[in-house]
């Protein structure tokens, strides 16, 4: 049996919150869905995401009646399916006579869908599509480049929050250290309109320049296809501010260390005595004894004089 501590009050989980311990933030892994109905473009799409992120992914070929993304009720079973495979991020293809060719691209904060962008996509073209040396084909777990271009990235909403999603999606794990020659790809995503961006995956090739620095060259690789944005839901102010929430760490106090042995040591720092220009006074308690001690010496040296005589 475990306790568990419940703060009581404000201050109490203050308290808890300053040795709460420091959170870090590994590699989403990422779960993909057939629609009820689904077409070729879908299937070859969802399956090049698999393979881009088949180190990460968890993948079902089953199609699912029963959801439906942005009605209300029908988000049930993605969380069902995001608590059962641990899986953060969301991949869900479909397509219908109002919607062909649909892509939902969602994350989800505790198994609870965060947000949702439903894309189109168009003039697409698969992995198996392009030929290139093979050798160029990046490897599994590299990091990825990533470039954004067009100013409505910056201006439009919808496009925001692509990016922000798109970055989610494809960054892999979160690390500190990165070795530049295990970086062997790059996303290129073009905002040909408010609402259609081109995304297109490319290796890159390092050759001479002449200098210490390569020159890069691009070779795309696949897949490239234009998303066009449908709808988009952004995350619920309460549950954005409680998926921003960071621990509080205690300050640092200082002269303050710890040992595993020791437990917590402290330093403390006494400033130089200068004993030269200290006053002494007649009533410290050492000189007192001293002379009681020379007058009991001279009594006893007066009387042992009377009694030699």
């Amino acid at each position: 049996m475990v306790a568990i501590r419940v703060p009581k009050s404000q201050r109490a989980k203050r308290e808890l919150l300053k040795h709460a311990p420091r959170l870090v933030e590994t590699g989403k892994k990422t779960l993909i869905l057939h629609g009820t109905k689904t077409s070729a473009v879908v299937n070859s799409v969802l399956a090049d995401i698999f393979h881009l992120k088949r180190d990460n992914a968890v993948k079902f070929s089953k199609k699912n009646d029963n959801i439906r993304p942005f009605e209300s009720g029908g988000e049930t079973s993605l969380e069902f399916f995001s608590l059962k495979t641990d899986c953060s991020l969301l991949v869900y293809g479909s397509h219908s006579k109002k919607r062909p060719n649909n892509l939902v691209l969602g994350r989800t904060y505790d198994h609870h869908i965060y947000d949702l962008v439903e894309v189109g996509i168009e003039n697409y073209k698969s992995i198996e599509s392009y030929v290139y040396d093979k050798k160029l084909a990046p490897k599994l777990g590299s990091k990825p480049f990533f470039a954004f271009i067009g100013e409505h990235f910056e201006s439009v909403e919808e496009l925001k929050h692509l990016r922000e999603v798109l970055l989610d999606l494809f960054k892999g794990e979160v690390v500190e250290n990165l070795n530049l020659a295990g970086v062997d790809r790059i996303f290129v995503c073009t905002a040909i309109s408010p609402t259609t961006v081109y995304m297109m995956h490319c290796a890159l090739r390092l050759k001479r320049s002449g200098t210490s620095i390569p020159r890069i060259e691009l070779v795309e690789v696949g897949p490239s296809m234009d998303l066009v944005v449908r709808r988009h839901r952004l995350p619920v102010e309460s549950l954005k501010k409680e998926a921003m929430k960071t621990a509080d760490h205690a300050k640092k106090m200082k002269n303050v260390s710890k040992d595993p042995v020791q437990g917590k040591l402290g330093k403390v720092y006494i400033p130089d005595q200068q004993i030269a220009k200290l006053a002494l006074s007649n009533d410290i308690k050492g000189l007192k004894r001293e002379r009681r001690e020379a007058k009991t010496n001279k009594e006893h040296s007066k009387k042992q004089k009377i009694n030699a005589e």
